[in-house]
């Protein structure tokens, strides 16, 4: 029975680590099957070198909007170099330029912290920010305890307006990059309200439509009946099955290879995208 963990993020996006001290964790915690996914970037992707008997999977995680569904969508086994995905993600770092002013602008004006010149010159040095980097900031000033607190104080406030890809859009640029597009967290990820059985079937119903090809099932916030009751509708649907810890090193508290909030080990065997990756 393999370890493995489909759902990793490297300080390319809003990750803690380096590719290389994430390939290391990986390596030490018996992890044998892998897949980074960092956020609307692929730069990482490149920088992955692994000892034999692992095996790495190019991924990357889309920020999408389909309809009123906000989601993730994860593209594995990727092409990186696909002209298709490389336009995309050029026009994302557009949409998160934006926002990142926008963000900056909303500190300043509405909780009076101005950012120092080191403070945006390291943003901005970033391939990807995200929400995670300004709470870095804001913990280090001593103004919260920990990021997610930092998020809904300082930021989850903030209006970007919709930054996010069309969804139909990064599904199909996925496919058409050789990759299998895999909706992320669908019950809903980190610090947000799972979604009642109810909302979920329906919006399962639109991302099925668009082309998703699989779930990931197993996630470290979930609890086994919510692994469970995933695994079934992807059953249903004819979907594949997925899992990952959504591993951000030391930006969130997810230890590497969780899958579950009881950390039950989950078996390989369980997890039918494993076979086409």
């Amino acid at each position: 029975m393999a370890k493995f963990d489909l759902h990793l993020h490297s300080n390319n996006s809003d990750g803690s680590a380096s590719v290389k001290e994430l390939v290391d964790t990986v390596v030490k915690s018996g992890i044998k099957i892998f897949a980074l996914t960092d956020h609307d970037t692929v730069n990482g992707l490149k920088d992955v070198k692994v000892p034999e008997g692992v095996k790495f999977i190019k991924g990357v995680e889309l920020t999408c909007r389909v309809d009123n569904i906000n989601c993730h969508i994860l593209g594995y086994n990727i092409n990186p170099d696909s002209k298709e995905l490389t336009e995309l993600i050029e026009l994302g770092k557009k949409l998160r330029r934006q926002k990142l002013e926008t963000r900056i602008k909303y500190l300043k004006d509405v909780w009076d912290i101005e950012l120092t010149k080191e403070e945006l010159d390291w943003l901005y040095s970033r391939q990807s920010v995200v929400k995670t980097h300004f709470a870095n900031i804001l913990v280090n000033r001593g103004l919260s305890d920990n990021n997610v607190d930092a998020m809904k104080k300082y930021l989850d406030g903030c209006k970007t307006g919709n930054t996010k890809f069309n969804g139909r859009e990064a599904i199909n640029v996925i496919k058409a990059s050789g990759g299998i597009p895999v909706w992320a967290h669908p019950l809903g990820g980190e610090g947000e309200e799972h979604s009642s059985k109810e909302k979920f079937l329906s919006d399962l119903k639109t991302m099925t439509e668009c082309g998703i090809k699989g779930l990931e099932c197993y996630y470290s916030r979930y609890s086994p009946e919510e692994a469970e009751f995933l695994t079934m509708c992807a059953k249903e649907n004819n979907l594949l099955i997925s899992g990952g810890s959504d591993w951000h090193g030391t930006n969130k508290t997810v230890p590497i290879g969780r899958l579950n909030t009881d950390d039950i080990e989950v078996s390989s065997d369980t997890i039918s995208i494993v076979d086409y990756l």
